[in-house]
């Protein structure tokens, strides 16, 4: 039985943005990351899911595996709020719930459910009642590097997609299965559901290739890629092995000031979808 979700939204929950892709090693988890923390920067409040089951955003902001005692598992098989999961981080306003392995046996878990699909909506929902001090005005999802239920969950419970895409030869490809995947939850889980963006990652611009892949994207997506690109930066790179986001690690490199001007373009756009409506 499809199920479709309404497409009204209160106005006392967050912006959702589910940063995907099939692919993996595209900077998912990196933008999370620091988009996440240039928000807070900029005065949003901000709450970081981390969906994958390897935990990466969870380690990169600092959260050690044995400070996960309610993670998103728990959320996910129905057996805590979501509020119970969220985590202060070292960064302010930004809020983290974390992951841990179980994540990945939650899927045989809920199989069975006939919510198993919107979970991760409902969970979200619960954010509404929360105090307007304590709530948030941005939840980013960071989601596993496959289209399994967690994904799924992710791209039913999200207002719009923020596609991390990174400036090699296959892009364009793993980018059209993306967007069919969308598609298909748009269908029939989330009718609201837009592509809010792509952001090009990890560009060399010494690279002829990665200067064509951009060109190409461009050209394929218009007007849905940010003009923001993300440079390959060593410091972006060290910056999770310190559990710290590149912006607290090195705020000056070229990585950390990308962010802050992708942030910036985020906002942007939201104010202009706000004017339209």
């Amino acid at each position: 039985m499809r199920t479709t979700l309404p497409t009204s939204r209160s106005p006392a929950l967050p912006r959702v943005f589910a940063l995907a892709n099939q692919k993996g090693g595209v900077g998912k988890t990196t933008t999370a990351i620091n988009l996440g923390t240039a928000l807070a920067a900029i005065g949003e409040r901000v709450l970081v899911i981390d969906l994958d089951p390897q935990g990466n955003a969870s380690t990169g902001l600092g959260i050690d595996r044995r400070h996960r005692a309610v993670s998103n598992y728990h959320v996910m098989a129905g057996h805590a709020e979501l509020r119970q999961a969220v985590q202060p981080t070292a960064v302010p306003n930004l809020f983290l719930a974390p992951s841990t392995m179980d994540l990945l046996g939650v899927e045989l878990e809920i199989a069975q459910e006939r919510d198993r699909a919107v979970r991760l909506r409902h969970a979200i929902a619960s954010l509404a009642e929360a105090d307007e001090a304590t709530r948030f005005t941005y939840v980013l999802i960071d989601c596993p590097p496959s289209l399994n239920l967690l994904t799924i969950n992710a791209l039913a419970a999200a207002d719009a997609v923020l596609v991390p895409l990174q400036c090699e030869f296959f892009a364009l490809e793993g980018l059209s299965q993306l967007l069919k995947s969308v598609e298909q939850v748009r269908t029939t889980l989330n009718p609201a559901l837009t592509i809010h963006g792509v952001v090009l990652t990890m560009f060399d611009p010494r690279n002829n290739l990665a200067n064509q892949v951009v060109a190409d994207v461009r050209q394929f997506m218009g007007a849905k890629v940010y003009d923001t690109v993300i440079p390959r930066n060593v410091r972006v790179s060290e910056a999770p092995s310190h559990g710290k986001p590149a912006l607290l690690y090195d705020l000056r490199c070229a990585g950390s000031q990308a962010y802050l001007r992708l942030a910036s373009e985020v906002i942007q756009r939201e104010r202009a979808l706000r004017a339209a409506a």
